[in-house]
């Protein structure tokens, strides 16, 4: 496997890095954890049924771009975050641009680590690298949100320069909160 990967100051070496077929002992041993746990799966595309793990490295790559984009989707792009021991211990899904449902609920970053790997700091890396590729796509005000009475998600927002913008409520009854991450140019 190639390692591309790029590496937040203070991270150890625990670095975002990008699908690749390589990954696959390391990423479906993260998936099948996040499955056994039975708890809810976040980022979405780690819920994708990787078992054709070529296809599901393509179909990762594929939505990066705006001519593989189904009506009503925004181009995204999805990093895996490595430890130094090469485990995947998280995921990112980095969305391009705002389409109605995610300026309502869904923001431009959503991101998970496996229950694991909880409280070592690994949510505040995977935000800080995934605002640098927002950065690099030009987005000068991040939106990221939570749910309601997700503290260490919100810490984890407003560790990154989150500020609290609003409330919404879902169809479902679920209320999230929307942070905005304001970038200099």
């Amino acid at each position: 496997m190639t390692d591309r990967s790029e590496t937040a100051a203070g991270s150890a070496g625990v670095r975002l890095v990008r699908p690749e077929v390589g990954w696959r002992p390391a990423y479906m041993a993260f998936y099948e954890e996040w499955i056994a746990s039975g708890e809810d799966i976040v980022p979405w595309v780690v819920e994708k049924d990787p078992s054709d793990f070529p296809a599901y490295v393509a179909f990762l790559l594929e939505a990066e771009e705006e001519a593989h984009m189904q009506e009503g989707w925004v181009p995204h792009s999805t990093y895996w975050l490595a430890d130094e021991a090469g485990r995947i211990v998280g995921a990112v899904n980095i969305r391009h641009r705002l389409n109605r449902k995610l300026e309502e609920s869904g923001g431009h970053i959503g991101y998970g680590i496996v229950p694991s790997q909880r409280r070592r700091g690994y949510a505040k890396t995977i935000l800080a690298q995934a605002l640098q590729h927002t950065d690099r796509l030009g987005l000068r005000e991040v939106l990221v949100v939570c749910d309601l009475g997700n503290i260490g998600s919100e810490r984890t927002i407003r560790g990154n320069g989150g500020q609290f913008d609003s409330e919404f409520t879902e169809g479902n009854g679920n209320v999230v909160k929307r942070f905005r991450i304001r970038r200099e140019p």
